[in-house]
């Protein structure tokens, strides 16, 4: 797999500095390389900012420490209740 991949690319490299600095196309293969990688770029910048937009803002800190609070008041009765039916 991993020698395909490598064979792939340098293959990839030659074809496009061909097209690049031999072909009649050459203007067409910069333009379009330009635009993939601006667009590349800023869809990755809007993927981000989609998250960000639609991601919920995490509880506060006091919330999760009076949820943790709870917990350990309930584990404590619980620990009291056992001792003492042992008893």
């Amino acid at each position: 797999m991993g020698g395909a991949l490598l064979a792939v690319s340098i293959i990839v490299i030659i074809v496009y500095a061909w097209l690049v600095f031999f072909s009649p196309w050459k203007a067409l293969v910069i333009e379009a390389t330009a635009f993939i990688g601006v667009a590349a770029v800023f869809g990755i910048l809007a993927w981000i900012g989609y998250a960000l937009a639609t991601t919920p803002p995490p509880k506060p800190i006091e919330e999760i420490e009076k949820e943790i609070q709870e917990e350990l008041n309930k584990l404590e009765k619980e620990t009291k209740e056992g001792e003492g039916a042992k008893q």
